[in-house]
């Protein structure tokens, strides 16, 4: 069984989607610390000129160090929402898949998100299935197993019966192959390449939110994504 684990994210990048396609488990690691400055309550979308940041407003005074990302508030004012939409709107208004998941977005920030993880899982759930990804999800704040860094990633893969772990290439700073084989885990990196595809821009911006490539390739999303299928630039490469 391969398992990946990974800390929630705001609108997951590309790569985010492919650890998870390439693994027989995902778990979503929910109850650590919240880290300012990542990619847990923002990323990035693209525009005409450069990529843009949409950040969710989170609560966090006086609450570092008891901060765990499951129980993470939200800043409660609409501005932020507003925001994001009209952003996703200008921006992707005419890329040529938009108007299949507008109706969502659109209701998705009319609703009041009090918590930052049910805002990202549902946003995720939703791509998950719009891309046709059906691999098991699992919450760590819901499996009850304990530790600190790669004793935490461990133990969770013990849990769940894993025999392979696929770790992104930050875990080669700090995770022992040795002790993971003392498991009966074997220890693999996730070395994402990204793929270049039709934007409505004249520079390719990479390392979008998915919603990039969802908006400009629909139902072709997956497949460019993992790398089975080369995107189509003829339009981009006309439009300059």
């Amino acid at each position: 069984m391969i398992v990946s684990i990974n800390q929630p994210a705001y609108f997951p990048w590309l790569g985010y989607f492919d650890r998870i396609a390439r693994s027989d488990v995902h778990i979503v690691l929910d109850d650590v610390q919240f880290e300012k400055n990542s990619f847990i309550n923002r990323n990035r979308i693209a525009t005409a000129k450069n990529p843009i940041w949409l950040t969710v407003p989170v609560r966090t005074k006086g609450r570092y160090g008891d901060l765990a990302i499951s129980g993470l508030e939200t800043a409660p004012n609409i501005h932020w929402r507003r925001k994001h939409w009209e952003s996703i709107r200008f921006n992707y208004g005419r890329a040529p898949y938009f108007s299949e998941h507008a109706s969502y977005f659109e209701q998705l920030y009319g609703r009041e998100w009090p918590h930052l993880n049910d805002l990202v899982g549902e946003i995720t759930r939703y791509l998950l299935n719009t891309l046709g990804i059906g691999n098991k999800i699992m919450f760590s704040s819901e499996m009850g197993v304990t530790g600190r860094k790669q004793q935490l990633v461990l133990n969770l893969c013990k849990a769940v019966g894993a025999n392979t772990y696929l770790s992104g290439p930050v875990g080669r700073s700090y995770l022992d192959e040795d002790d993971f084989n003392s498991a009966g885990i074997a220890l693999h990196y996730h070395d994402y390449h990204h793929p270049q595809y039709f934007q409505r821009h004249r520079t390719f911006q990479p390392y979008m939110a998915t919603i990039d490539l969802l908006f400009n390739h629909g139902p072709e999303s997956l497949a460019i994504l993992s790398g089975e299928q080369k995107a189509d630039l003829r339009c981009q490469q006309s439009s300059l």
